[in-house]
Formats: structure tokens, sequence, C-alpha cells
């Protein structure tokens, strides 16, 4: 009985180790389509020298193409601003001068009514008319004169040209006269008041 169990159970492990190796391996289209994948991805070439200098140099050209751009603008900016600061300094002043041209007009006036005029107060309050005219241009062009008789003497402000023994000694280190008045410029001072200081 036993050897004939053993010839039975030996075509039946055969069969089964068939079966595994038929599992295992891999069927004929399986590896076909394995093959048309390996086919079909494109196969990535790395660039030659030749390429890449090729490529280098028109990299460069561009760059240095952009370069010359950038300072041919500069240039051009450079020049544009050069002559608007020119033109400034030769027009800067156009705008108090047409504020001023008419007190101008009021001076060519008073001097035509001198000739003629009798009453030297009213010539006089004319010209003080003028006066006042052109201090209030100048003063919304941001012009206004320093106050010095009376003030503390300040070196910031005012030039003494002389000094004087003080006739109080509360007028001592003070502004006794104004010579010649000075005047500021947006809080700028553009001309020192000429005083004589007290001692």
């Amino acid at each position: 009985m036993k050897p004939t169990e053993d010839k039975e159970q030996q075509p039946h492990s055969e069969q089964q180790e068939n079966i595994l190796d038929e599992q295992q391996q891999p069927t004929a289209q399986e590896g076909q389509a394995q093959q048309t994948e390996e086919q079909e991805q494109p196969v990535q070439e790395e660039p030659t020298t030749e390429e890449q200098l090729e490529k280098a140099k028109e990299e460069i050209a561009e760059l240095n193409d952009r370069l010359l751009r950038k300072i041919a603008e500069f240039d051009n900016y450079r020049k544009r601003t050069l002559k608007e600061k020119t033109e400034l300094i030769l027009n800067g002043g156009e705008k108090i001068i047409t504020a001023i041209l008419p007190v101008l007009d009021d001076m060519e006036r008073a001097l035509k009514n001198m000739q003629d005029a009798e009453d030297v107060k009213a010539l006089a309050e004319g010209v003080e008319l003028i006066f006042k005219k052109f201090l209030d241009i100048l003063e919304k062009q941001g012009v206004k004169p320093i106050e010095a008789t009376g003030a503390d003497f300040d070196v910031d402000l005012h030039e003494a040209i002389a000094q004087l023994p003080a006739p109080e000694e509360s007028l001592k280190g003070k502004v006794l006269d104004c010579t010649k008045t000075g005047y500021t410029l947006n809080e700028k001072v553009i001309r020192h008041s000429q005083v004589v200081v007290g001692l």
C-alpha cells in the first residue's frame, strides 16, 4: 500500500510545481508590453559641448545688448537732467521777476507824476504805497525783513558795524539802531542786518 501511495503522490507534486512555475514566469504578452514601453520612452540626450557653448554665446549677446540699452537710457537721462538744471538756473528768477513788474510800473508812474507834482505829502504817500506793495510781493515769495531795533543782538541775524554806550542799562547788548535792513528767505538769512549795538 505504501509504494502505491508514493507513486500516486509524485505526479501530483510535479503538477503543483509546473503550475507555480507558470504563475511566476511572465507571459509572452506581458514581456512584449514591457519591451514596447521601454522603446516608447524617449532617450534624453545630454547637450553636447558645442551646443552649450552656442547657448552661452547667445546669453552673453543678449546680456550685452541689455547693458548697452541701459547705458544709453542713463546717458539720455543724465543729459535731460543737466538741461533741466541749466534752464532752472537761468530762468529760476522768472517767477519773482514777474511778481515785481507791477511795482516797476508803479514806480514809473510815480516818476512821471513827480515832474508836475506840487503836493509833496501826496507824493510821499504814493511812494509809501509802492514800498508797501513791494514788501507784500516779497513776503508772498518768502522774503521777510529781520526785526532789529530794540532786539537782543544775535550774530546769526545781525552784523555789528558800531558799538555805542547804551543810554539805559536795559539797552546794553541790544540793537540801538539799524543802518541796513536784513532779510530772510524761507527762514534762511540772505542778508544780515547792519546794526549799532549798545555797550
